[in-house]
């Protein structure tokens, strides 16, 4: 039931990491079968967000053992590149207080943007997904994509600096 309602979506996320039908396929039943063993106990608020999250720390820690060899390539070092000034340095590590003020900043940030706007950003920095995607999904050329998501990160560093956050 849960696989048929959220399984699609799970397992775009899923491939937009990995690049592949099969890995995505594999992270969706590794997660399914991660939450039937933590629910009842478990009992998440949104059962979608718990479950798109599981199937992205499955899908990223797949990553991670696939590529430790090879760093830099694929789409989630690019989108991590592309957000590199507004992340903390390996040295500067954020108490685990002020990583939840910047986190719940980034979300209030998020909120206030048109909703094309917030989508279009989470797909590329939560989901990973490469730039020929999102054009083709949000109906926008590649170049229109990579200018408004340049522009959302200006506006986030902007909104970050203004919280005293960086």
């Amino acid at each position: 039931m849960i696989a048929e309602q959220y399984g699609a979506l799970c397992r775009t996320v899923a491939r937009d990491i990995l690049g592949s039908e099969q890995d995505a396929e594999e992270c969706l039943n590794d997660a399914l079968l991660q939450i039937w063993n933590a629910i009842p106990p478990a009992q998440p608020e949104n059962l979608c967000a718990y479950l798109m999250k599981t199937v992205r720390n499955h899908a990223l820690n797949r990553y991670k053992a696939g590529h430790r060899a090879k760093r830099g390539g694929g789409q989630q070092a690019a989108a991590l590149e592309e957000l590199s000034e507004l992340l903390p340095s390996s040295e500067n590590v954020l108490s685990e207080l002020e990583r939840r003020e910047l986190l719940a900043a980034i979300s209030r940030f998020l909120q206030s943007l048109p909703a094309k706007k917030r989508n279009l950003f989470v797909r590329r920095y939560w989901g990973f997904t490469s730039f020929s995607d999102l054009a083709a999904e949000f109906g926008m050329r590649e170049n229109n994509v990579q200018v408004t998501l340049s522009h959302i990160r200006k506006k986030l560093l902007a909104y970050l600096r203004k919280e005293g956050l960086l």
